[in-house]
């Protein structure tokens, strides 16, 4: 009986051992710099051009925590590439990088097809009839544990500085998710801002906002994300009061990036 005692605890010290250095391995790993060829993949990312030094050792960090913990699935017959992970998570770390890390950690898969996936979609008017149709989707947050993405749409989202960023937005749905929406239907002041997009789009006026921020305050709270990134200078002097709140709520202002490089 002592013998057999002996060997389980010899046992329970090796398992210990054993994910001590896993343990170990994983927060050296983590805290790795970016290798150089990771940095190239990500030439093409223009918010990536323009981080800072210091705020890009915070990002890479964040990012390396994703694509440590969240599985990146092709759809449709598409086939990822490291490059695609990289340009997904550095962006999507960026909305995390001074608030919390870990803030993605209940996430357990990015799906990406190839371009826009099509959803099974019903709508109810007010009068209580239901339209069951499809939908075309550039991207989709389904719960806290998956978010869809159109590979395509996240290409053309590098292209220019129109402000949409399916990644970002996506992603920032995510966010709003954990706190069952509570963040884009109070938690944020962002009701005042969503009156006056509403407002300019009944007028028919162009938006630096898009449009589609007018469906509802949870669509408003991820579009006005997008451009607080991606025009940040603009959005700082057109929507002053409501850069501010994303820059508290994101505690980082991209308006004081350089332009890219």
């Amino acid at each position: 009986m002592t013998a057999l005692w002996v060997l389980v605890a010899l046992a329970v010290l090796a398992g210990g051992a054993w994910r001590l250095r896993w343990a170990r391995d994983r927060a050296r790993a983590l805290h790795a710099p970016f290798p150089p060829d990771w940095r190239a993949m990500l030439a093409g990312v223009p918010l990536y051009r323009r981080l800072p030094a210091a705020e890009r050792e915070r990002v890479e960090l964040a990012a390396r925590r994703l694509l440590q913990r969240v599985g990146f699935i092709g759809c449709g017959g598409l086939e990822v590439t490291d490059r695609m992970r990289l340009v997904i998570a550095v962006q999507a770390a960026m909305l995390v990088a001074h608030r919390d890390p870990r803030a993605y950690d209940a996430l357990y898969s990015v799906l990406i097809y190839p371009a826009e996936f099509v959803v099974e979609d019903q709508e109810e008017d007010e009068f209580g009839l239901v339209t069951v149709g499809q939908r075309a989707l550039s991207g989709q947050t389904i719960d806290v544990s998956r978010i869809v993405l159109s590979w395509q749409d996240i290409e053309a989202g590098l292209a220019g500085d129109d402000g949409y960023n399916v990644v970002l937005h996506e992603f920032a749905h995510h966010l709003d998710h954990l706190s069952d929406g509570t963040l884009s239907q109070g938690g944020l002041s962002l009701r005042s801002a969503y009156d006056d997009l509403c407002a300019a789009v009944d007028r028919d006026e162009d938006t630096l906002i898009d449009p589609y921020g007018a469906e509802d305050l949870v669509e408003f709270f991820a579009t006005a994300t997008e451009v607080f990134f991606e025009r940040a200078a603009s959005f700082r002097a057109t929507h002053p009061a409501l850069h501010a709140q994303l820059r508290d709520f994101y505690r980082v202002d991209p308006a004081e990036w350089p332009e890219a490089r």
